[in-house]
């Protein structure tokens, strides 16, 4: 599973699997943490996030949504800029 961006102890990742499924989605890594997260609602489809971390992982998701879509379709994945 490629890693996309990793900030403030976040690790976010994107599986390219044929078992992967829709709706649209990538995953995000906090110690022993772990979420997943549907990129066209930003919503929390499984996982036990901290609270805090859910909020940094909408925040950084926000700005790059399309990037993250577009990677989804094309199956394709490249790093993406870390939250600042």
């Amino acid at each position: 599973m490629p890693e996309i961006a990793r900030f403030y102890g976040l690790i976010i990742k994107m599986f390219f699997a044929v078992r992967e499924h829709n709706p649209p989605h990538f995953h995000a890594l906090y110690g022993e943490y772990a979420g997943e997260f549907d990129i066209n609602t930003l919503s929390m489809l499984e996982g036990d996030l901290p609270p805090r971390a859910v909020e940094l992982v909408r925040e950084w998701a926000e700005i790059h949504r399309e990037e993250l879509l577009e990677m989804w379709n094309s199956r394709e994945a490249y790093s993406l800029p870390p939250l600042i």
